[in-house]
């Protein structure tokens, strides 16, 4: 079968696309899925380059994000039939292992899975845009909602809005009633955000985003004289340098969610900002089912559409992730095999 595979931790010249690569055969309680659709996540550059403490076989097929068709069922596995339409968790909560990254992915016409991994997908939601849902969406969902309790009428604050996760952020707070205040690195992908949602848009390129927020919406501070000033929440999947800016845009008892940290998981702390605005920092972790479930009953009711900016061929799949590495892109990058 065609595959991408990544030889060893590195560049972009560590992946190669071959034409031979053997068609994996289901074991028992695996199910083999002929890949219709897989999505990019910034995990993917970290699996390539390599992360401390997580062992990678190589060559390893990356790609998490994997929606397709039941091609054959392995020795044991019920309930599911050849040609079932199906989203993968890219999780095993029973064994352990992550989706292109312990075993393999979706950048190749067929993978296995097992069968407990397997979601139904609805005839009306088309692969690609489920291929788009669980690290991303299923994230972003759990940390906006469950963990984040965003609700109408709060001040959110987006960084990395134009990605995967921030994207659906501010299509959920949104959603919620919040107003918006998205940050970008650019005017087009500031008009986009707009476009999809957000009520403002800080170009961060331009402009210190901290000093632009506080000139916008009031710069907090620890007497009653500053009431109403600053955001109530701000979402930071970033980290690195825009860690203590953000603490200083939210108002007294204001809130920081975080799912990641894509500039760097240790910058400088300024832990005043926390004691004397009595501020929470709220942590989320992945996604559950459940989340994916109802990214499903939002997709069906038209009440969100995942945001891809462009699908690739599997040929092209090398090119796609230097693209997401250059943060060229506004949403989601898929590979069709």
């Amino acid at each position: 079968m065609r595959a991408v595979l990544l030889r060893d931790h590195g560049g972009l010249d560590q992946m190669a696309h071959v034409e031979d690569f053997a068609t994996p055969e289901p074991g028992e309680g695996d199910v083999l899925i002929k890949v219709k659709a897989t999505s990019y996540n910034y995990h993917d550059i970290f699996t390539r380059r390599g992360m401390p403490g997580i062992r990678i076989p190589m060559p390893i097929i990356m790609g998490i994000d994997i929606a397709g068709e039941v091609a054959a069922l392995g020795a044991g596995v019920e309930g599911w039939n050849v040609g079932d339409r199906v989203l993968i968790d890219p999780i095993n909560r029973v064994e352990g292992g992550l989706m292109g990254e312990t075993r393999d992915g979706g950048l190749a016409e067929y993978c296995v899975t097992r069968a407990h991994q397997l979601i139904a997908l609805p005839d009306d939601i088309s692969f690609e845009q489920a291929s788009c849902l669980p690290v991303a969406y299923g994230t972003a969902l759990r940390m906006m909602t469950t963990i984040g309790h965003v609700s109408a009428g709060e001040k959110v604050l987006i960084l990395g809005a134009s990605g995967g996760v921030g994207i659906c952020c501010v299509q959920l707070a949104k959603a919620a009633g919040a107003y918006v205040i998205a940050c970008a690195g650019s005017a087009e992908k500031g008009e986009r955000l707009m476009e999809i949602g957000a009520d403002e848009v800080i170009l961060y390129n331009e402009v210190d985003f901290m000093q632009e927020c506080r000139a916008r919406h009031g710069k907090p501070r620890a007497g009653k004289a500053s009431k109403g000033a600053g955001v109530d929440m701000v979402v930071n999947f970033t980290g690195g340098d825009s860690w203590v800016p953000s603490l200083k845009c939210l108002r007294k008892g204001g809130r920081l969610v975080t799912c990641g940290a894509t500039a760097g998981f240790d910058p400088t702390e300024d832990i005043r900002f926390i004691w004397t605005f009595e501020l929470q920092i709220l942590g989320s972790n992945g996604w559950e089912r459940e989340d994916i479930l109802k990214l499903f009953e939002l997709i069906r009711a038209g009440k969100m559409k995942a945001v891809i900016d462009r699908t690739f061929p599997l040929e092209g799949a090398i090119e796609a992730m230097g693209v997401l590495e250059d943060r060229k892109v506004l949403g989601k990058l898929v590979v069709t095999p």
